[in-house]
């Protein structure tokens, strides 16, 4: 991400997609961890929600918000993976 200053060229997005790729796959498959404390209707809703977020996310072209997406996507996994559901998409 550093061949424009503000604005995300191809190839900018091209670096970016199997990071994105493989985090959108990670989410999907935490939110089925048995410690989370949801049932089916909860979880497919969850999982709605993951996908909403990332097909939002897909139109963005500004570097910036691109990155804060993807820490956030890294944050909100990380705590999936504790057992605990993030706060800002429970």
């Amino acid at each position: 991400m550093a061949r424009s200053l503000i604005w995300a060229t191809a190839e900018d997005l091209a670096t970016n997609r199997a990071a994105v790729l493989s985090l959108y796959r990670q989410l999907l498959r935490s939110l089925n961890s048995p410690k989370l404390p949801l049932n089916l209707a909860a979880r497919l809703a969850k999982k709605a929600e993951v996908r909403a977020i990332f097909m939002l996310g897909s139109e963005e072209r500004s570097l910036h918000n691109i990155a804060d997406l993807i820490d956030t996507a890294q944050h909100s996994l990380s705590i999936l993976r504790k057992g605990e559901i993030p706060k800002y998409i429970h």
